[in-house]
């Protein structure tokens, strides 16, 4: 039997308990408008009553717009230093040659943890040996590769899991899981029984996708996906401005999946994957 002191201790602790349980990251933020995008997104959070420990921010380069993405980045990483539950995910663009590996080497010296990359906004092919190269340097620099994975490219799913496969010190976490596609990502249920073939470099986040297939017929097929990929390397994502971080924490709630499951989808598996809060 719990004696006072001891009872009054456990009362102290069930509230910080019960944030740790609700922890939320969110890896799928853009700010197009450096701090005023910032701003909007706090003023939606508190609108929805939604909280939030930590959060990416994340911007896109323009290829031949050198001057300008060095300029976003800095922002961003400046943002992060008077933002603490900011995490920087800086961009290059990959046909900027040795412009963007010279980019990526002084990102990763600033402590960056990712970068982001959109094939199809930035109009760039993923089998480009350019792609490949950059993303093998941030490998090499420990810094994991955003790319967007709606499917919205013929052939996209298919091209990065065979880049991933190809770089597998490379970290990449494919947004939005294969959208509507997302079946094609069971396949690595099977790609882990080929030995020495996958090293589990892939992880995705379900922003987007998860508002779209709650309460839908492809629910049970959605989590069947998650559960093959793997519920470690799941992450939780709100694709702001064009949804907000209160849909994707209601689609969460609502799949069928224990609440272990949803907190490492919440929480711990990007919190583990991007490390400290600091840059």
């Amino acid at each position: 039997m719990l004696n006072h002191p001891a009872l009054a201790l456990l009362l102290l602790c069930l509230p910080q308990l019960a944030l740790a349980q609700d922890e939320v990251f969110d890896v799928h933020v853009h700010v197009w408008q450096g701090e005023k995008s910032l701003r909007e997104y706090y003023d939606q959070l508190e609108s929805t009553h939604q909280q939030v420990a930590r959060h990416s921010g994340i911007h896109m380069a323009v290829k031949g717009e050198l001057a300008q993405t060095r300029a976003k980045n800095d922002e961003l990483i400046a943002l992060s230093k008077r933002y603490p539950k900011l995490m920087p995910i800086a961009s290059v663009h990959p046909l900027d040659d040795q412009a963007a590996i010279d980019e990526l080497k002084r990102l990763a010296g600033l402590g960056v943890k990712a970068i982001k990359l959109h094939p199809h906004t930035q109009k760039f092919d993923i089998t480009d040996p350019r792609v490949r190269a950059l993303c093998k340097l941030a490998g090499e620099l420990g810094v994991a590769v955003l790319f967007d994975n709606f499917n919205i490219v013929p052939g996209d799913s298919q091209n990065l899991f065979n880049l991933a496969v190809q770089l597998p010190k490379t970290h990449f976490v494919f947004a939005h899981m294969g959208g509507l596609d997302f079946r094609f990502w069971n396949s690595l249920f099977m790609a882990r029984t080929a030995k020495d073939f996958f090293f589990d470099n892939i992880h995705f986040d379900i922003s987007a996708t998860a508002v779209l297939v709650a309460d839908s017929p492809l629910e049970a097929e959605f989590v069947w996906t998650i559960r093959n990929v793997g519920i470690d390397n799941v992450m939780l994502g709100s694709d702001y401005p064009q949804l907000s971080l209160k849909q994707a924490v209601d689609a969460l709630e609502k799949l069928d999946l224990t609440a272990e499951e949803k907190r490492k989808i919440r929480w711990d598996n990007a919190n583990r994957l991007f490390g400290d809060r600091r840059l």
